[in-house]
Formats: C-alpha cells, structure tokens, sequence
C-alpha cells in the first residue's frame, strides 16, 4: 500500500495487539500480588507477612481478616481498571 514498515507497526498492528497485551498485563500484575501475599505467608514480608505474623500468630482475627478484605479489594480493582481499559482498546480496533 505503499506504507513505511514503521507505519503499518505504529498504525496497523499496535492497535490491533494492544487489548490483548494489555489484558495480558492485567493477569501478571493479578497473579504478582497473589504470589506476593503468598510469598508473605512464608517470611517474604508484605501483606501476606503482615497477615500471618500479627493476625494469624497473635489470634487476631481482625487484622487478618482486614488485610484479605484488602487483598481483594486492591486485586479487584486492578482487574476491574485492567478490563475497562481492554474494552475500550478492543472497541477503538
């Protein structure tokens, strides 16, 4: 069509790939806090850490019952923000 090859990456094929990388991206930073909390859970510090040491060691279950609320609350929205930002990416294509 007489397009540069720089072109038809920036203006063809990066806005057609983009949803799915992005999407891609939404499920690594969603499985990055699950194993970070988990990493916790074992003495790798974090919420997980913070959750087992002062909720689960000290019978307290109010903090660590607050810390999975806000697990799911921050992975929630990750996937929540993650997934509008596909959608409106997958409309554009």
């Amino acid at each position: 069509m007489g397009a540069q090859r720089r072109h038809i990456i920036w203006h063809v094929l990066l806005p057609e790939a983009l949803p799915g990388i992005l999407g891609g991206f939404t499920i690594t930073v969603v499985a990055m806090i699950g194993s970070s909390a988990m990493a916790g859970a074992v003495g790798a510090g974090g919420l997980g850490d913070l959750a087992i040491r002062y909720g689960y060691q000290r019978f307290d279950t109010t903090v660590m019952v607050t810390v999975i609320v806000l697990l799911i609350v921050i992975v929630t929205a990750v996937q929540f923000v993650g997934d509008r930002f596909v959608r409106r990416l997958a409309q554009r294509a």
